[in-house]
């Protein structure tokens, strides 16, 4: 059985780049990935769903929800405090 969500990402190194993929069937977890690979300076080449590349529309929103979670870490981080505080103070997801 494939997996709901397939990323694939390519890691550069020394000028070539290496493609990888993540898979999982979880939402969240998905755009949680995402987050950590935008973090990373990731390149990020596809969103797949239940073995088709998600249009567009669909994967910018994974994508803005990934960075919003990335920014809501950072703010976290440097201001010390939660995401519930991040979330009133700044719009961010919680």
């Amino acid at each position: 059985m494939l997996a709901k969500y397939k990323i694939e990402y390519g890691i550069s190194f020394q000028g070539h780049e290496q493609d990888h993929h993540y898979l999982t069937d979880d939402p969240v977890v998905c755009e949680q990935v995402l987050s950590g690979l935008l973090e990373r300076g990731m390149r990020i080449k596809h969103i797949s769903h239940d073995g088709v590349e998600l249009p567009r529309p669909e994967s910018d929103r994974m994508i803005k929800t990934a960075v919003g979670m990335l920014a809501t870490r950072h703010l976290c981080a440097s201001l010390e405090i939660d995401t519930v505080e991040a979330h009133h103070r700044f719009g961010s997801p919680a």
